[in-house]
């Protein structure tokens, strides 16, 4: 078992954890990381959306974007099949 701590949440956070937990049949530490786990997924995201917004404002770099794409999309066709 991984080692764990004790965090301060709000009462109604906790009583929150204590619903989903009770309703999924899981415990409220599962509950904890896979809301964790979604949220960083969520910023990974957000984050990746703001890098290529702001690469797209810059036109050069946009297009060498492009043209970089076009060339991994040629390397799609070269997969053999597993043969």
């Amino acid at each position: 078992m991984a080692a764990t701590t004790t965090i301060r949440v709000v009462i109604t956070d906790r009583n929150l954890a204590q619903e989903l937990a009770t309703r999924s049949g899981r415990s409220q530490m599962e509950i904890v990381h896979e809301a964790l786990e979604l949220y960083r997924r969520h910023q990974l995201l957000a984050d990746m959306n703001k890098g290529f917004a702001e690469l797209r404002r810059d036109a050069d770099a946009w297009n060498e974007e492009m043209v970089e794409r076009d060339v991994w999309d040629v390397t799609l066709g070269d997969a053999t099949g597993g043969d």
